[in-house]
């Protein structure tokens, strides 16, 4: 049976993207009045893992690292098919860069015990630096795949997978225990079942601190973070906007005629 560990994260819901601003000090994103979801790219790496499970039999451990109203990201998560869940959770951890977030996650990953295979979402919708999955793979000392669009043949501990390139595709062969992260070419995620969400009330999340982790505080968060950001500036949006009215015919009219007053066409 694998062993798996998925990797997700809690981010800003878009509908609240207005209510998102920027700490003065520390440069970082303040999410306190934001409402959190599950980091779409994430999802596809639940379900990678849970059609592993229901194809080879797997342990499926969802680990996030967040404050604590990330719980019920993780909760979800374990709604989906996760056996057990842990979130990361501490003042310390705050103000993280990719550097710190992937080692906090990484001495997670080391104290619920070695995985078979550990999946992230390429990139998270709040960052989008697609760093913290290789950095993971790094402190681990496991091979990594990136972008991964499709498992070939995942019989035995040696893998054929494809992983997206600009202009196609790059087959690879990678020995297990690996680290993936996952592209939403890989998968079409399934939805949330009343049954599950019956099922996770039954299934507890184990929440860990700096101390569960026995990592040194200068290692985590902003103290344990090598990227700086130096200054920020807000741009003011100048453009002017003209609303057309009418029928559909009438707007498409008048459309064209402003395209073709301006040389556009």
């Amino acid at each position: 049976m694998l062993n798996i560990v998925v990797c997700v994260k809690a981010v800003p819901d878009p509908k609240d993207s207005c209510k998102i601003s920027i700490d003065p000090v520390s440069k970082t994103l303040n999410r306190c009045d934001v409402s959190m979801v599950l980091n779409p790219l994430d999802k596809n790496a639940m379900e990678a893992a849970l059609q592993l499970k229901e194809q080879y039999g797997a342990h499926i451990t969802v680990l996030s690292m967040g404050p604590p109203q990330a719980s019920p990201i993780v909760k979800e998560c374990l709604a989906l098919g996760g056996d057990q869940g842990f979130l990361l959770s501490d003042r310390a951890f705050g103000g993280a860069d990719t550097y710190a977030t992937a080692f906090t996650l990484a001495s997670g990953i080391k104290k619920v015990g070695k995985p078979d295979i550990i999946l992230c979402g390429m990139a998270s919708s709040d960052g989008a630096t697609e760093w913290v999955g290789p950095q993971i793979a790094t402190f681990l000392d496991m091979p990594v795949v990136t972008m991964l669009k499709e498992i070939v043949n995942s019989a035995g501990d040696c893998w054929q997978v494809k992983t997206s390139l600009e202009d196609g595709y790059r087959l690879l062969e990678v020995d297990l225990p690996a680290l993936f992260t996952v592209t939403r070419d890989l998968n079409e995620p399934r939805a949330l079942s009343f049954s599950g969400i019956i099922k996770a009330r039954k299934k507890e999340i184990t929440v860990w601190g700096k101390e569960d982790l026995g990592v040194p505080e200068e290692s985590l968060g902003l103290p344990g973070s090598p990227t700086i950001v130096s200054d920020m500036t807000t741009t003011d949006n100048k453009r002017e906007v003209e609303i057309i009215t009418g029928s559909r015919e009438e707007m498409a009219d008048q459309l064209l005629l402003k395209l073709v007053d301006a040389g556009a066409i």
